[in-house]
């Protein structure tokens, strides 16, 4: 199938005719009402240096709040009261360490200065949330995405303590059970997010639980409770 060029219009293809390996669409801008459709639409920007590239998977990895997988040393360490979690205290921190902490095998980053902007725009405008895990004044871990319905679209995670970021991860993931959430989406699939209770869908249930999770394809006006 082709990949759609996008240009000012606000619109995109339907998620179904993305490419085998789930690239869907080029170009366009991370406008907050753009970034708003796509993730309405079970699409996401994931690029490294411009074009922008959008991206619409299938499978697609998702966590139900309630089977998320708790290792033995993590409920140790969520029972020893190391970390303490807040929510949207730090969230232009998180995303600025999601991007500049280095990661076990891989060199740089596709969290650009433009894609920061973009995220904070949305935080601004109450659509974007983090989950922060401090030791003691020290930011040690977090996480952020977007939010929309009951649905939570996982963006990126950081440590710079052991087990800060799976702190974070399962604060989050007890603050969308006790909310209702359907789902948090982890876009890819990994061993590491397999471990924690990610499981892989089609694109097609993907969108049918966006859908029961009270999201519909368009720009909403404004964000639903978090």
């Amino acid at each position: 199938m082709p990949v759609f060029r996008l240009d000012k219009r606000l619109l995109f293809p339907p998620p179904d005719m993305a490419e085998a390996d789930g690239l869907l669409a080029v170009g366009g801008d991370l406008s907050p009402q753009r970034l708003l459709l796509a993730y309405s639409m079970g699409i996401f920007p994931w690029f490294d240096e411009p074009p922008i590239l959008w991206w619409s998977p299938d499978p697609r990895v998702i966590i139900e709040p309630h089977k998320l997988k708790i290792s033995r040393r993590l409920a140790r360490t969520l029972r020893s009261g190391r970390f303490t979690v807040t929510i949207d205290r730090a969230f232009a921190e998180v995303i600025r360490l999601c991007a500049g902490v280095p990661r076990a095998g891989q060199s740089g980053t596709w969290i650009t200065p433009a894609m920061e902007d973009a995220y904070v725009r949305l935080f601004q405008r109450g659509f974007a949330h983090s989950v922060e895990c401090w030791r003691g004044t020290k930011l040690a871990g977090g996480i952020y995405g977007v939010s929309l319905g009951r649905c939570f679209f996982g963006e990126s995670m950081f440590h710079r303590e052991t087990d800060a970021s799976k702190v974070a991860l399962a604060g989050l993931m007890d603050h969308l059970r006790r909310r209702g959430f359907a789902f948090l989406d982890c876009q890819l699939p990994s061993s590491h997010l397999a471990s924690l209770g990610a499981i892989e869908i089609s694109r097609r249930d993907f969108l049918l639980r966006m859908k029961k999770g009270e999201v519909a394809p368009g720009i909403p006006s404004s964000p639903s409770p978090f």
